[in-house]
């Protein structure tokens, strides 16, 4: 039973154990492209976690039981489940694999088993085609020591249950049996410049454009809307950037190395109006935003970050791509439609031949 599985391990096969996020990034380890090193609490540890402490069914029959038009039942049952499963014990096989690979992790980084990682959920249906559980589950960052990284998987799990991720689930009529969730362990990146980057234009899918926003600290600023990013528009084929619109970036998330912790903290003076990516650097996301693509033979919603204790040129990390759902969505229904409308045509045109 693999209760825990590093990126450079995963085989294709394992990749169902890992979720969305996990199977990710253990697909683009493996293809040689600069993720920082982690492993995967797999599914199979939440499962055994569920089955020891015999809470399957009770969550299973609760979630069942709820009616989600109800908003004060809906929060009440989501804190009941979230605090059966942080108040159980994890099984000691668990542990004691989870504490191994968190060891063997710090050593790789040449740290006495106290290196900052994030924790990230990864659950096995976050990115289905018809299906976005983006932001839905929990992250926790800069997470250092054994016990805080097993404190923190148990809250991965339970972020399963929050009202909004019970709601999205029955919405959709996804069977709650089949959903399970893996989380992901990854060496912290201390990030000057994160953001994200898609491989078409959000705007109206058009491919042959690249398009970034970015911001100064951590990515969350700019994932959760709390600044205005940077924008860069980028043709795919040159590499010429075609567009640059520069913002005011009055706040950034950054690292508090003595408590251990993420903080928010005021961007004073000229650098908040400067911008946080070199036309060097907007090139070399392109670049391996390409790649990307290329690997998955899709269209890509990308994660980045410039890593300040990296050396220039070798600073960019990937933490995170998932296809893009809202234009490829698009062209699925589009090309429906048209097979329709040829079908309907063909009738018309060749009664006698539709009929035999």
């Amino acid at each position: 039973m693999k209760y825990t599985l590093f990126f450079k391990e995963a085989l294709p096969e394992d990749y169902h154990l890992l979720g969305g996020k996990g199977a990710s990034l253990a697909s683009m380890t493996t293809a040689n492209l600069p993720v920082p090193q982690g492993f995967c609490v797999t599914t199979n540890a939440y499962a055994t976690f569920l089955e020891s402490g015999k809470i399957t069914d009770i969550i299973i029959e609760k979630v069942n039981n709820i009616d989600c038009s109800n908003v004060a039942e809906l929060d009440l049952a989501s804190e009941e489940i979230r605090q059966i499963i942080l108040q159980k014990a994890l099984p000691d096989d668990v542990e004691a694999s989870i504490k191994t690979s968190y060891r063997v992790l710090c050593e790789m980084a040449g740290m006495n088993n106290d290196l900052p990682v994030a924790v990230r959920s990864s659950a096995t249906a976050e990115d289905l085609p018809d299906a976005s559980f983006a932001g839905q589950q929990d992250t926790y960052l800069w997470v250092v020591g054994e016990a805080e990284v097993l404190e923190n998987v148990r809250k991965c799990w339970a972020s399963l249950y929050t009202s909004r991720a019970i709601n999205y689930r029955k919405n959709q009529e996804i069977i709650e049996s089949e959903v399970l969730m893996c989380v992901v362990i990854q060496k912290m990146v201390n990030a000057r410049t994160a953001g994200v980057a898609m491989t078409l234009n959000p705007t109206n899918g058009d491919r042959s454009k690249i398009v970034i926003d970015a911001s100064w600290g951590l990515g969350e600023a700019v994932v959760s809307g709390e600044v205005t990013p940077d924008n860069f528009m980028v043709d795919k084929i040159m590499l010429q950037v075609l567009k640059s619109d520069i913002q005011h970036k009055h706040i950034e998330h950054i690292p508090d190395r003595a408590n251990r912790c993420v903080v928010t903290k005021e961007i004073e003076g000229a650098r908040a109006s400067q911008p946080s990516l070199s036309e060097t650097e907007v090139k070399e996301i392109c670049r391996m935003a390409k790649i990307i693509e290329k690997h998955y033979k899709c269209p890509q919603d990308i994660e980045w970050a410039i890593d300040f204790d990296l050396p220039e040129g070798q600073n960019f990390t990937l933490l995170q791509s998932r296809p893009e759902t809202v234009w490829t969505q698009k062209k699925v229904e589009t090309g429906a439609i048209k097979m329709g409308m040829e079908g309907i045509l063909n009738t018309l045109m060749n009664p006698i031949s539709s009929k035999k």
